[in-house]
C-alpha cells in the first residue's frame, strides 16, 4: 500500500511538471494567450488605418476639392486667374542678400 502512495505520488507530480511547464502547458497556452491579444491589437488599428485610406481614396475619387487641395498643398498649384503673393521675412531677405 505505501509503494503504491508512492508510486501515484511520483506520477502526480510528473503530471503537475508537465501541466505546468511542459508542451502545451499553462505557461504556454498564457504566453500564447498574450501574442493573441497582441495581434489582435494590431489588426485593430490596421483595420483603423485602413478606413481612413479608403475614406481618403473615396474622397479624390469623388470631390474635385480633395483633389485641388491636395495640388494647392503638396505641389504649390494655383488656379487660373489666381494672383500668387509670396511673403517674405525680411531677416531671410537679408541673409539671403549676404
Amino acid at each position: 500500500m505505501r509503494v503504491l502512495l508512492i508510486l501515484l505520488t511520483v506520477l502526480f507530480l510528473l503530471l503537475q511538471f508537465q501541466l505546468w511547464s511542459g508542451d502545451g502547458g499553462i505557461a504556454e497556452v498564457w504566453r500564447l494567450q498574450r501574442a493573441i491579444e497582441a495581434q489582435r491589437q494590431e489588426i485593430a488599428a490596421l483595420k483603423e488605418r485602413n478606413a481612413a485610406l479608403q475614406a481618403e481614396v473615396e474622397d479624390l475619387r469623388q470631390g474635385l476639392a480633395a483633389i485641388e487641395e491636395r495640388a494647392r498643398s503638396e505641389l504649390g498649384l494655383i488656379k487660373e486667374g489666381e494672383i500668387f503673393y509670396q511673403a517674405i521675412d525680411e531677416e531671410q531677405h537679408e541673409q539671403h542678400e549676404r
